[in-house]
């Protein structure tokens, strides 16, 4: 069973051991940046092992998103401390970098010595659009959770999901605001249209 569903079972919290083991996976499989990671965290919580929903996934992320410092620890925090509390935090981050830290310090030593070879330039070209399309499969992954329950509430909820998609994409990528003023803004504008009742009620 995937947990693609917003209602989709969770299932009771896995022993400590198990969440050090998928962590280590998690760590070890983590090529690409931070879209690879993100992928690889959801696929695990949400589809292979029930430990959050996909709604909790993408709330999580939500509150990651808003807070300083590196998002996806504070998400690997976040979904640890569910499991386990702070044993499941320290095991989860533990399992995420150690494996990571060490092959990305292992990489680095040895890529300053081939560096400068065509093979290995014409690789790295490669491995750009793979990383693009591995974002492009999260962000998908991500959006029918939302995109699902503004569909539920209506046409004018899913209007104003629609539209907070594409004005964030533009603002960033045109007008270069700032991440984090586009952040609130977002939230802003659907806090107010809940208050005003333009948002949240189901119809046609």
């Amino acid at each position: 069973m995937t947990g693609s569903s917003s209602q989709a079972e969770v299932r009771p919290a896995p022993s400590a051991w198990f969440i050090l083991r998928v962590w280590l996976s998690i760590g070890l499989q983590s090529f690409g940046g931070g879209s690879a990671t993100l992928y690889l965290i959801r696929r695990a919580a949400v589809e292979q092992y029930g430990w959050i929903s996909d709604d909790e996934y993408v709330r999580n992320w939500a509150i990651c998103q808003i807070a300083p410092g590196i998002n996806i620890l504070g998400l690997v925090i976040l979904i640890g401390w569910r499991l386990a509390g702070l044993l499941g935090v320290v095991l989860s981050l533990i399992g995420l970098l150690l494996p990571s830290v060490t092959i990305t310090i292992l990489l680095t030593a040895a890529y300053a010595s081939i560096q400068h070879l065509a093979l290995v330039q014409a690789a790295l070209r490669g491995v750009v659009p793979c990383t693009i399309g591995l974002g492009v499969v999260l962000a998908i992954g991500m959006a029918r959770s939302p995109v699902a329950e503004s569909r539920r509430e209506g046409r004018m909820s899913l209007l104003l999901s629609g539209l907070i998609i594409v004005g964030s994409a533009l603002l960033v990528w045109f007008a270069h605001a700032p991440v984090i003023a586009v952040l609130w803004g977002a939230g802003g504008v659907c806090g107010l249209a809940h208050w005003c009742g333009l948002a949240g009620k189901t119809g046609s």
